[in-house]
């Protein structure tokens, strides 16, 4: 008796310790904490410590206060978003006004310049990347939005103070946002269509890309003339009647016309605005970009004149010229520009969130959606690719962030339709990884090793889709808290896509779906949780999203990502990526005659086994990843036979192995002590 007591105490011991664990840094000790802080500048030592990677801004701010103190400006402050005149997520060399004044190069944020101060707003996901790349000349703000800024500008000068900014740069409701909070001060918000910055900048200002437009050929489900006749008619329909709809968004142009170009980096873009009238098209645009091929294009022998080409610059004298007339203009706030809209009488406005343009194309028709899954399937041979080569290439340490990211983008551009990445990659290693927009640098650049957790987020633009997805690998042995982390992660993933949920939901009301499981156990991740991408054209493609910028009512034939995370500061971060197609769900009855809908899961890229820990996933759970991975084998595996990739195959089909349902569930507190009957029964038949 006294032996099974003995066994039965050393089994509670060890029972115990399963479940108990605390977190540790990816090396078991706290030297890359110390090495991470080295990575920011210190500004409270003096003389203040600077990483490599900042830019020295003195200069340049002692430029632009002297502009800002003389006539006719006269200025007490200066505004400079990140953003140009289309409100466009990635910009163009030329419109990196942010970056050049500050150093800062993230795609979301805003400076403030006042006679004496300098500050800079972003959102927590850039924090350290600021920290950085900034010097000392600039204090990190991180609370309050645009209330915020305006308290800080109160703070920084006495009453009667001029703000200026460019009209060009903010959206009709981020103005307003801006002028409700200033009237309740004395300061007065003035527009100032010379950018300031632009001056100071000078002949070292990068120009307009040479390229030229380009006629998007693959089938794309409907010609231009197809699509300007389906918003035509949306805008008679219109409650409002409106004469003229005016598109300001990039990809609003390009979409409806099929038509790009690469004006801007990642985006198969041209600077264009268009005002669409009920019996005329104004494209103002470049006029040196379009070639006679695409003029032609744009007319036809039964409307020789469709498309009139206007040039660019002229666009906003134009509209005040239509506006004197009896006319009314439809126009999104979101992404038109506050300028244009000032030329506007206000009793002429129809304002919408957005326009019927970006809301017709969130809708993808089944020739656009077979292309994008098609898309899809490529990107999956490209990815597959590159896991393997890690899985070799990690252990002999012969890879960095940098060499990893590069590989990738070379791997995709070798698939047919390739036309460059889709963004810029995040390829994270160990403590980079828990930045969750981190870009590598070769100051800031970490080996792949297999002792730590890495993070690659990349897409490729193709002639007829745009991906994007993340994963996250391990190739040791990772902590318990780091596979809890993933698997967790994991389930948020596999609960969201799998949801059944009504039609037209508002995506907002399913982000928690992708959270339960991290809440469960006090965890959580600060980004939202899903975006809309195009076809070859944005990869965060709005409005629709998953508690993310904007959010719209989710209907069949949307695409979107679904992308919950976890970020341990200084350690490690998790961010598991898909995209899926809004579809029909098959369901027992239709509550209001109306199909309920779900996710039709469109990226083909396996997870990390090392990472997932079976004993969190459901039985259910484990059949969906184990459907998940048969639709792999089937639709990759193929293609990867039909590209020759007989090893990467191979690869495949071992990482697509199926999961054993009925393993060991990890178990609350509360029935440890059946477990550990269980385990006490298997000691004792063992031992017979």
């Amino acid at each position: 008796m006294e032996m099974w007591l003995q066994i039965l105490c050393v089994i509670a011991l060890r029972s115990s310790s399963i479940h108990s664990w605390q977190p540790e840094s990816a090396n078991g000790d706290n030297m890359m904490e110390e090495d991470y802080k080295q990575d920011t500048r210190n500004c409270s030592i003096s003389p203040p410590y600077l990483p490599p990677t900042t830019t020295v801004t003195t200069q340049r701010l002692r430029d632009l206060r002297k502009l800002m103190s003389s006539p006719p400006y006269n200025l007490s402050a200066y505004i400079v978003p990140s953003g140009d005149a289309h409100m466009s997520e990635y910009i163009a060399p030329k419109d990196a006004r942010l970056a050049w004044m500050t150093g800062f190069t993230g795609s979301a944020g805003t400076a403030v310049i006042t006679g004496k101060q300098a500050a800079i707003w972003t959102d927590s996901r850039y924090w350290i990347q600021v920290e950085r790349q900034v010097d000392c000349n600039w204090e990190l703000q991180k609370t309050g939005g645009i209330s915020g800024m305006v308290k800080w500008i109160t703070q920084q000068m006495e009453d009667g103070g001029r703000v200026g900014f460019d009209p060009y740069l903010f959206s009709i409701s981020g103005m307003q946002k801006w002028q409700s909070q200033i009237e309740r001060i004395n300061i007065t918000l003035n527009p100032i269509e010379t950018n300031l910055v632009d001056i100071i900048w000078g002949t070292d200002r990068p120009g307009l890309s040479n390229d030229s437009i380009y006629i998007l050929r693959l089938e794309q489900g409907q010609t231009w003339k197809e699509k300007v006749s389906n918003i035509r008619e949306q805008m008679a329909n219109n409650f409002d009647k409106p004469t003229a709809l005016l598109l300001c968004s990039l990809d609003d142009t390009a979409w409806l016309l099929n038509l790009r170009c690469d004006d801007i980096p990642f985006s198969p873009f041209f600077f264009a605005y268009t005002l669409l009238t009920l019996d005329e098209i104004m494209l103002y645009v470049h006029s040196e970009k379009v070639s006679s091929d695409v003029r032609e294009y744009l007319s036809g022998a039964e409307c020789p004149d469709c498309v009139k080409i206007r040039n660019y610059s002229s666009v906003a004298l134009e509209i005040a010229a239509y506006s004197k007339n009896d006319v009314h203009v439809w126009v999104g706030r979101e992404f038109t520009n506050y300028a244009l809209y000032t030329v506007v009488p206000k009793e002429k406005l129809i304002l919408d969130p957005f326009t019927p343009v970006q809301l017709t194309k969130a809708v993808k028709d089944p020739t656009e959606q077979k292309s994008l899954k098609d898309a899809h399937i490529r990107d999956a041979v490209a990815m597959v690719q590159f896991l393997s080569w890690l899985e070799e290439k990690v252990p002999e340490g012969l890879v960095d962030e940098i060499s990893a990211q590069q590989h990738v983008d070379m791997l995709r551009s070798k698939q047919k339709y390739a036309k460059g990445p889709s963004f810029e990659t995040i390829s994270a290693s160990g403590l980079n990884a828990a930045l969750a927009h981190y870009v590598p640098g070769n100051e800031t650049k970490r080996p792949l090793m297999p002792n730590e957790m890495y993070l690659i987020d990349s897409g490729g633009q193709y002639l007829d889709g745009t991906t994007d997805i993340t994963r996250t690998l391990h190739w040791g042995t990772p902590t318990d808290f780091q596979k809890e982390a993933y698997t967790r992660v994991l389930r948020g993933n596999l609960d969201l896509r799998n949801a059944i949920f009504q039609p037209e939901i508002l995506g907002t009301r399913l982000d928690f779906l992708a959270r339960q499981s991290l809440w469960e156990v006090g965890l959580n991740y600060g980004h939202g949780t899903g975006h809309g991408i195009g076809n070859f054209l944005c990869v965060h493609e709005w409005p629709v999203g998953i508690a993310s910028t904007y959010d719209t009512n989710l209907k069949e034939g949307m695409f979107t990502s679904i992308e919950p995370g976890y970020y341990e500061d200084n350690e490690f971060g998790v961010r598991l990526e898909d995209i899926a197609m809004v579809t029909k769900a098959k369901t027992k009855y239709m509550f209001g005659g109306k199909p309920y809908l779900t996710f039709d899961t469109v990226s083909l890229v396996p997870y990390d086994k090392r990472l997932i820990d079976t004993r969190l996933l459901s039985d259910t759970q484990i059949a969906q990843l184990n459907a998940y991975y048969e639709t792999i084998r089937e639709k990759v595996g193929n293609e990867l036979q039909a590209q020759g990739l007989q090893q990467e195959k191979e690869w495949l089909m071992h990482a697509t192995e199926p999961f054993v349902s009925g393993s060991s569930k990890v178990t609350l507190p509360l029935n440890h002590f059946g477990q550990f009957l269980l385990t006490l029964f298997t000691v004792m038949i063992t031992s017979i």
